[in-house]
């Protein structure tokens, strides 16, 4: 779940009823099922707004998982699917969505509620 790494950065994202991939600029690829989701985290990092400061962290039950930039065109269609998680903390998410402070925010985990950052 890099974000740092010129490979890491992503060719394509896709977001189905299976889970969300995606396809690294070094052909590899990163993914998790929604059966296997675990948690959800919005990380803040202060580096805009010129560069991508804000990631969707999915993290799967095997440790596995992706991190999404905000800025993805598949961004949107991500959102919407994670605001239907049971328990999905939306005021946790508008004030990752709308802070500059360098935190991660868990806004849903697989116990049914959004974790405290």
């Amino acid at each position: 779940m890099s974000q740092e790494s010129p490979n890491a950065q992503s060719r394509t994202v896709s977001v189905d009823d299976t889970g969300v991939r995606r396809q690294l600029a070094d052909g590899s690829e990163e993914a998790v099922t929604w059966s296997e989701l675990s948690a959800v985290v919005v990380r803040v990092i202060p580096e805009g707004p010129w560069k991508e400061d804000v990631f969707f962290m999915l993290a799967g039950a095997d440790g596995k998982g992706t991190a999404i930039p905000s800025g993805d065109p598949a961004a949107d269609a991500l959102i919407e699917r994670l605001q239907t998680l049971p328990g999905f903390d939306n005021e946790k998410f508008i004030e990752a969505m709308t802070t500059d402070a360098d935190e991660a925010y868990v806004v849903w985990s697989s116990e049914g509620h959004a974790a405290k950052h």
